[in-house]
């Protein structure tokens, strides 16, 4: 089979798997696409959304379609590190017993892992989870452990602030993606969701979903060859280099917010990580739409969820970071000029 052909079929396969979560999740299909986008990126997800919006159902959905094992962490605020690790307790015997933790107990299985309420947990617990997704790998029993496939979702308690750890300029840029999953507007989306049966029983709704899609283990590799089959030309190059020179100065790129001084809004700019990521999200979503060059709207259809959360305010203006950050993303887009 040629490298075209497995491309194709590979999309083919990218594609049923959004059909197949859309059977699980309504009303969501912009999420869907992301997290899609993410996971033939390689890339992690940080989640925000109000309670019961569908955030756990969807990663279900997208753990049963491209196979591999699924783990779910609860944050909060007694939570240690150690307990991502092991667990221990004391059997019928009476004897103490030590069983792995949510991280290793799946092995070299695990493709999906969702920390729910990841600003509940401390510092500790945040920085354990760093490494783990950068690395893919954890330090236990005196061995590394690897999770060569496993990527990371996390949701933000947006609502409640009592016993919460915001997390660090360092953990968000481990994130490809920063994802607000709201609740459904739409009318006829809203009265299925209350009125339809069939999204009340969440179990029932994941059996739908077909399993095992795509193999959830050759997708490193599937990632690589999608990188390495996607182009950019020069003019495409200097677009993406004025997005990250904007994200660093914005007044240079005349953008302006009203109430904000622009010289003393940014503390620090996109990061090289962070314009890989977007470079690697972009590249996909061409992929995605059956071409193998970049196009200026692959870039704008992913640059609020990949570039908004980071770039870092000065401590002023970070008070009002999800007013300002909207408003620079949307002036960034709107200011650039774009390759013809």
């Amino acid at each position: 089979m040629s490298s075209q052909e497995q491309l194709q079929d590979w999309r083919d396969a990218a594609l049923r798997i959004e059909n197949e979560v859309r059977k699980a999740v309504i009303g969501q299909d912009g999420i869907v696409r992301l997290i899609n986008v993410a996971l033939f990126a390689r890339g992690h997800v940080l989640l925000e959304g109000d309670v019961g919006v569908g955030k756990t159902t969807v990663l279900r959905a997208f753990a049963r379609a491209i196979g591999g094992d699924f783990e779910r962490v609860e944050g909060t605020v007694d939570l240690m590190p150690n307990d991502l690790v092991y667990h221990t307790y004391v059997d019928a015997d009476g004897k103490p017993r030590i069983e792995p933790g949510p991280l290793l107990r799946h092995g070299e299985r695990l493709t999906t892992f969702f920390f729910n309420e990841i600003n509940r947990a401390r510092p500790q617990v945040q920085s354990l989870l760093l490494r783990a997704m950068a690395e893919r790998t954890v330090s236990a029993f005196n061995r590394d452990y690897r999770f060569p496939h496993m990527t990371v979702f996390a949701d933000r308690n947006k609502v409640e602030k009592e016993e919460t750890f915001e997390l660090a300029s360092a953990a968000r840029d481990r994130f490809m993606f920063e994802l607000r999953m709201e609740t459904p507007r739409d009318p006829s989306v809203r009265r299925a969701l209350v009125f339809d049966t069939a999204y009340h029983d969440v179990d029932a709704l994941i059996d739908t979903v077909s399993p095992g899609l795509i193999d959830a283990f050759q997708l490193n590799a599937i990632a690589a060859h999608i990188q390495r089959s996607v182009s950019a030309s020069e003019a495409m190059e200097r677009y993406v280099m004025d997005l990250w020179d904007a994200s660093q100065n914005p007044a240079a790129f005349d953008i302006r917010i009203d109430g904000v001084d622009m010289k003393r809004l940014i503390l620090a700019g996109a990061s090289p990580r962070g314009m890989s990521a977007l470079l690697r999200a972009a590249r996909v979503v061409a992929w995605l739409d059956g071409r193998s060059h970049l196009q200026p709207d692959d870039v704008r259809a992913i640059l609020p969820s990949t570039l908004g959360h980071r770039v870092f305010f000065t401590p002023v203006y970070e008070m009002r970071r999800a007013q300002i950050a909207d408003a620079l993303i949307a002036q960034i887009i709107d200011k650039i000029a774009t390759p013809r």
